[in-house]
């Protein structure tokens, strides 16, 4: 690396303090946008080099790889590693055409302002990164609140709803029990038909506000998912669907309420089926560490978009047709597991389809 008379020094250092205040002065007003501010390090980190009009800056770094110009031939180059958490992440990069220059055309003082812009943008991207986590976890507590409100809300309609269901109920068959008339009679079934329909989606809402009494024991895991798997046996052939049960392990004990576990693998297989095409495979893995049960449901259907994956454990949202679903059994679901000081996530399948990722302590 060449060294240059004092004159030419003092200019070249005048850049490189112009382009560090240029440089922090972007990354303090970046609002956000990150790509535009990549941008306008680079081009600053390009006016501080000697031969600036020929150089090119190279900047690698997760979701970007941006140049000033574009490469066209051989080139020298000074570079730096740059490190999030003490972890190469990237680099940034200046290139001159190795047909005019060589690596000795590059300054020592050039280095050591690379290696400084490198630790800002490291610095900036950490920032940026523990600024999305904070998102994501505002984003979860806000969600666990509305749920948390829904639950206190729909445990008082259910509540509420009961009595005058069952009166009616009651009444209806009273009503039935004593009528001659065969239209009456049609009429009455109907009325009886949809009162138990509503019960049905008011015990729904009870297990997704917790509100149904929780009997923990520890129990065999096996047979209640064997349970589940012949009970919907019938649903699998109709629809033409394979229904893959893998144990990874044939004995495992966990403390749950058998009726609760049961009604969340009714309502994960039935969403599953219903998602699926003809002659797919659905497939579940049942497996567990020293402290925990996992539940995996694999299905190759339509996918769940990412923008409604947070939607899918309200309640009452629902992407099927009004006479096919009330939009309650993911919520219950939800419900059941959060009862259970447990966790459930969705992620995308393989080439296509849902995966529900199940997690329950074990004790």
């Amino acid at each position: 690396m060449k060294s240059f008379p004092t004159k030419e020094k003092l200019k070249e250092r005048v850049k490189e303090l112009t382009c560090l205040y240029e440089v922090s002065k972007t990354i303090a007003r970046s609002d956000g946008k990150e790509k535009q501010v990549f941008k306008k390090i680079i081009l600053s980190t390009k006016k501080a080099w000697r031969y600036n009009k020929d150089a090119v800056v190279e900047l690698l770094i997760p979701d970007y790889a941006l140049l000033t110009t574009k490469l066209n031939e051989q080139t020298v180059s000074q570079y730096s590693d740059i490190r999030v958490a003490n972890v190469t992440v990237g680099y940034i990069k200046v290139h001159y055409p190795e047909n005019k220059y060589s690596q000795n055309d590059f300054l020592k003082e050039e280095q050591k302002l690379l290696d400084t812009i490198a630790f800002e943008i490291g610095t900036y991207l950490e920032k940026l990164k523990n600024f999305k986590k904070k998102q994501i976890l505002m984003r979860t507590v806000e969600r666990v609140d509305r749920l948390s409100v829904l639950g206190e809300m729909t445990a008082g309609i259910a509540h509420e709803l009961n009595t005058p269901l069952g009166n009616i109920l009651g009444y209806a068959e009273l009503i039935k029990s004593n009528n001659t008339n065969p239209e009456i009679d049609s009429d009455i079934s109907i009325i009886i038909n949809s009162v138990i329909y509503s019960r049905e989606i008011v015990k729904k809402l009870m297990f997704f506000s917790c509100e149904m009494p929780q009997q923990l024991q520890l129990q065999e895991i096996k047979p209640i998912v064997n349970f589940a798997m012949s009970f919907l046996k019938q649903n699998f052939q109709k629809r033409n669907i394979k229904s893959e049960l893998i144990f990874k392990n044939d004995t495992v004990v966990a403390r749950i309420d058998n009726v609760q576990l049961t009604q969340v693998f009714f309502n994960l297989l039935i969403n599953a089926i219903h998602a699926s095409p003809e002659k797919s495979i659905i497939k579940t893995i049942i497996e567990s560490d020293t402290e925990n049960l996992f539940i995996t449901v694999e299905d190759h259907g339509i996918g769940i978009p990412d923008a409604m994956k947070q939607k899918v454990f309200e309640p009452f949202f629902t992407t099927k047709a009004t006479n096919k679903g009330c939009g309650l059994g993911l919520s219950v679901v939800h419900g059941i597991i959060k009862n259970h000081n447990g966790e459930i996530t969705i992620r995308n399948n393989t080439p296509r389809g849902t995966i529900f990722i199940i997690k329950l302590p074990l004790n």
